[in-house]
């Protein structure tokens, strides 16, 4: 039994997609979007795609990098996934190792890895010195048989309100990079990120492959961005929630829980047959919004850490 931890070739892509499903089923990775990630990630970030393979075939896939946009400096991550009939057989163990090496090396200080919430890869992270923080929570919506809530009226929405899609803001990005890093920077977090540029966040959010710009609703009041949706797809039939906000200054009005509204009975016109979101454990206001439409929980997932060096 042989195992290599090498870094990703684009000649691999087919492979880490269908590794990331076979891990974490309840995520939207395509070829394209792993090809996209490995060759678009910021310099600042130290990005590495590592490749772990068994006797010659690929089983396990790890991001890694520098937090680059926290603002405590020092955090990284890495996160490991590898396919269930490989698991036990050190290629876990591997990819953690060169992660941590490769870090430190960089100068990290606090490495952030995802772990399943489960006994044995909490077992795992525990033998190698990590330590439990925060937990959230997959959850998977039956989209092709479920029932939505209704749609709103149009004629029943408050004055000045107004639904749109992100694509039409493809003119005004400066003002939806504000609301997001304004609403994301209010998820609870123990890396923090506030400290990402215009620039970066176009490049990582804005031009990401999987991107859904006409299900990604946003709603304006009075003109002004005030909650939206961000989704990703496969443009087949797996959706994905992203980030779901609202702007402080329009908070308690329902409005985020209308673009999410809206996006799920269009992306459930459209054919998407699974849609997916992830939330932390103490976000319960999300998470009972989300039970509303359908979702159920999956699988919890856990975040652990452990200082290098």
């Amino acid at each position: 039994m042989t195992v290599i931890v090498r870094d990703f070739r684009p000649e691999d892509a087919e492979a880490v997609a269908a590794v990331r499903r076979a891990a974490v089923p309840f995520i939207v990775a395509t070829p394209e979007s792993v090809i996209w990630q490995a060759a678009n990630a910021p310099a600042a970030q130290r990005y590495r795609l590592l490749i772990g393979e068994l006797d010659g075939h690929i089983v396990a896939t790890a991001h890694t990098g520098l937090a680059f946009d926290s603002p405590e400096p020092g955090k990284c991550f890495c996160n490991p996934s590898v396919h269930p009939d490989a698991i036990g057989r050190g290629v876990g163990s591997a990819m953690l190792a060169e992660g941590e090496r490769y870090l430190a090396a960089e100068g990290a200080q606090t490495i952030y890895v995802w772990a399943l919430d489960n006994s044995a890869c909490l077992g795992f992270a525990e033998r190698r010195g990590y330590q439990t923080s925060r937990g959230s929570v997959f959850q998977r919506l039956d989209l092709a048989n479920v029932t939505l809530p209704p749609l709103p009226d149009p004629a029943d929405l408050p004055a000045g309100v107004e639904l749109r899609t992100a694509a039409d803001f493809a003119d005004r990005l400066p003002e939806f990079h504000e609301a997001d890093t304004e609403t994301s920077n209010d998820e609870p977090s123990d890396v923090g990120g506030d400290t990402m540029g215009f620039a970066e966040w176009r490049a990582m959010n804005w031009e990401h492959p999987l991107l859904d710009r006409e299900l990604s609703i946003v709603v304006t009041v009075d003109g002004a961005i005030a909650a939206f949706t961000i989704v990703h797809t496969d443009r087949r039939d797996r959706y994905q929630s992203g980030m779901t906000g609202t702007r402080r200054a329009y908070r308690g009005r329902g409005l985020a829980t209308l673009a999410k509204t809206v996006s799920l009975h269009r992306a459930q016109a459209t054919g998407f047959r699974e849609a997916f979101t992830t939330n932390d454990t103490d976000n319960q206001p999300m998470l009972a919004i989300n039970r509303r439409y359908g979702y159920e929980p999956t699988q919890g997932e856990r975040r652990v850490f452990k200082t290098l060096g």
